[in-house]
């Protein structure tokens, strides 16, 4: 096969190129330009798309004796990355930027650009696994390695993109294998640092970042009386289920530490309370991508994460097979597009926000992925409009 090999510049995307040659395809490797300020180099182990992460894709791509090329997508990922980003935290939601990249920009933008210029499939660093099913198809499971696992952020690109996926490193033991690899192979990445925290973001500075774009924005931190507690500079620089930084002027009754309730970007409030407030039994999902799609109307018996390293749990699962109208705003249309998820109570899951990716899985295999819209407490879709936790779209 032609395969476009995606470097980042990483020790992961590095043996991943190297792998796809040794399973003999003809190999090109590109780097992805997406930041508009690539004179900064990164900073410490934060960050990405830096002028030093193109050099040393470069110099990978020289070791492993392949074609180089430079791809200028800042623009793309700038309109749809970016803006997502500062879009959903206005709003009150907290998105996932790495599934909307791998949305828009590396299963979208890159393998569109790959298969015109007739490419069979592009490569990734990703720690996921892809399995042949009977039928023909393909499917996508847990790496190996489940500290590594990045299959929740893969849920989103659906079968049609998973066909022209490859991901080397889903059955690899550890990333010390991958180092071990990379330094035998003689690639000077081999003992790089991991980027992490939100790549366009270099400085880790979340809150900061969006203060910059969005501007201060003050209002008031309240309990769910509606009794004001203390200020805010942005109710965007919340999420749901967060303790640290609410800056209250007094403690709670009971000297119990207090966390985000809610984010209500209209009345630009962030509500508080106490923690088992946060306990959520039930969540309504939108824009669902399936792999493997439940029947329709029937509950199907799945495990669902909404963390991409978070703990996956017990649940229920259903894919409406009419209309049902939503707790805010018109009815929600489906199938396909809404799941409800009905969470196993001794799972213990809390804090759950609108805009959280939630993965569908049977095993280790993605059944499918959605955008929260909401998480309610235990009984809620049974009884009716819902006791929202977190809120929903607005």
């Amino acid at each position: 096969m032609r395969v476009l090999a995606a470097l980042s510049g990483g020790v992961d995307s590095a043996v991943a190129a190297a792998r796809a040659l040794d399973a003999g395809h003809e190999v090109v490797g590109v780097h992805m330009a997406l930041s508009r300020s690539r004179d900064r180099f990164r900073t410490g182990s934060r960050g990405c798309c830096s002028i030093e992460d193109a050099g040393d894709a470069r110099r990978a791509a020289d070791v492993l004796g392949i074609p180089f090329y430079v791809w200028d997508l800042s623009e793309r990922f700038e309109e749809t990355v970016v803006a997502d980003f500062l879009d959903e935290y206005a709003a009150g939601r907290t998105p996932n930027p790495c599934v909307r990249c791998n949305e828009h920009v590396k299963f979208s933008t890159l393998l569109d650009r790959a298969l015109a210029l007739g490419f069979d499939a592009v490569c990734t660093g990703h720690y996921a696994r892809v399995a042949a099913e009977d039928d023909g198809g393909r499917s996508l499971h847990r790496a190996r390695d489940a500290a590594k696992d990045q299959s929740y952020v893969l849920a989103v690109m659906g079968p049609d993109r998973l066909a022209h996926a490859l991901f080397p490193l889903g059955d690899v033991a550890s990333k010390a294998v991958v180092r071990q690899e990379a330094a035998a192979r003689g690639l000077a990445v081999s003992e790089k640092p991991d980027s992490y925290d939100i790549c366009f973001v270099a400085d880790g500075d979340t809150s900061g970042f969006l203060r910059a774009r969005l501007g201060e924005r003050p209002g008031d931190v309240v309990d769910a009386s509606g009794a004001v507690l203390g200020r805010h500079d942005g109710a965007y620089a919340f999420t749901v289920g967060q303790r640290k930084g609410l800056q209250l002027g007094r403690p709670a009754p009971d000297g119990r530490p207090r966390y985000v309730l809610s984010v209500e970007p209209v009345r630009n409030r962030v509500v508080v309370g106490p923690v088992e407030e946060l306990a959520v039994g039930e969540v309504v999902a939108d824009r669902a991508v399936w792999f493997d799609a439940p029947p329709p109307g029937a509950w199907t018996d799945a495990l669902v994460q909404v963390r991409a390293h978070g703990t996956p749990v017990p649940a229920r699962v259903l894919v409406p097979d009419e209309a049902r109208p939503a707790a805010e705003g018109p009815a929600v249309p489906s199938p396909g597009g809404v799941v409800e998820v009905v969470v196993d109570e001794a799972a213990g899951l809390r804090g759950v926000a609108p805009g959280q990716s939630l993965v569908v899985y049977e095993g280790t295999r993605v059944r499918g992925q959605a955008t929260v819209l909401r998480a309610t407490r235990a009984g809620a879709l049974a009884g009716g409009l819902p006791s929202t936790v977190g809120g929903g779209r607005r």
